[in-house]
């Protein structure tokens, strides 16, 4: 490899914490060592990047995280660093060490903060996407998908099993603010009856009428699974009308939440942030700038970050069409 383009870098995790992200600080401190980069820890994010919470990190830094949840950096979303005089403060203690490359995990707002950082003051970012939701364009999975998705459906066979035992209906809400890729597939993959998501266009008269063509076929226990930004209401909201449409039924909410964050990442996540977190080392030795290291059709890519904020993963119409004809 030619001579690299970065000497010292520095690692952040930001936003939500997604199960992953520790294993991609370890590829990214490992990395660095490995090509002889130094390379230092920022504490919460920007806000350690402002106050100046640095700390070097070498191999035996991230023995033992791989395998753990959440981000032993920690995160926080930085109001102060959306100001100029915010970012100064950070350019600031960047070059007091030295550091002339950044690897950003975290999602959107974590993205968008790089960005105005290298357009500001230049020194290099290389994004690592780590977010749940998997609503970031340029990579088939974002860190931490993988995890959430399987939490999800883990819970929700959970509540299908009372949910049989006495013929209840169950509304389900899993995470997804803007993107509905968590209720989708684990809407598929428990078998649920519907699948409300922000992508589609749903009404409660489509609804009303899966519930009545369950009832034909003979169904006693149904379980709809709501994606937290779905258009249509909250669940809560769907349940009521639900209840007042049909008053027999015996109805629950169940809201699974932060639950879908946590825990030990999956072999999946663990190999995908091994994987980029290498790769975007080795974007910043190439030159490579402002731009997000994904995976597509098992490949490392790199997407203009611009382009990773603005557009977003599309869901597979495929998987709606074969959710409806199984859902019979």
């Amino acid at each position: 490899m030619k001579e690299s383009a970065v000497k010292k870098i520095a690692v952040l995790t930001s936003g939500g914490d997604s199960p992953g992200m520790n294993a991609a600080l370890r590829a990214v401190v490992r990395t660095a060592n490995y090509y002889h980069i130094e390379c230092y820890g920022v504490r919460e994010g920007y806000n350690g990047l402002i106050s100046g919470d640095f700390l070097k990190m070498g191999p035996r830094s991230v023995k033992n995280i791989i395998n753990q949840g959440g981000t032993i950096l920690k995160s926080a979303r930085s109001m102060e660093f959306k100001t100029k005089e915010g970012r100064q403060k950070a350019y600031d203690n960047c070059v007091k060490l030295g550091i002339d490359g950044l690897v950003c995990i975290g999602g959107d707002g974590t993205f968008t903060g790089a960005k105005i950082f290298n357009e500001e003051f230049g020194i290099r970012v290389v994004g690592v996407p780590g977010t749940i939701d998997n609503d970031i364009f340029g990579t088939d999975n974002t860190i931490g998908y993988d995890t959430a998705l399987n939490t999800a459906m883990e819970s929700i066979d959970k509540i299908r099993d009372t949910a049989t035992s006495h013929n209840r209906v169950f509304f389900v809400e899993v995470m997804g603010r803007d993107a509905g890729f968590i209720a989708l597939n684990s809407g598929l993959a428990t078998g649920a009856l519907d699948i409300l998501i922000p992508e589609t266009r749903d009404s409660m008269e489509d609804l009303f009428a899966n519930f009545r063509n369950a009832e034909k076929t003979g169904k006693a226990s149904s379980i709809v699974v709501v994606a937290e930004g779905e258009k249509l209401g909250n669940v809560y909201d769907l349940a009521k009308q639900t209840k007042d449409e049909f008053p027999d039924y015996d109805i629950r909410v169940t809201v699974l939440g932060h639950i879908q964050r946590g825990g030990s990442p999956s072999c999946a996540d663990r190999v995908l942030a091994s994987r980029l977190g290498f790769g975007a080392v080795v974007g910043l030795m190439d030159g490579q700038t402002n731009v997000m290291a994904g995976m597509r059709s098992n490949e490392l890519v790199f997407t203009p970050i611009e382009e990773a904020i603005k557009k977003h993963n599309e869901i597979n119409k495929d998987l709606l069409l074969i959710s409806e004809i199984l859902a019979i």
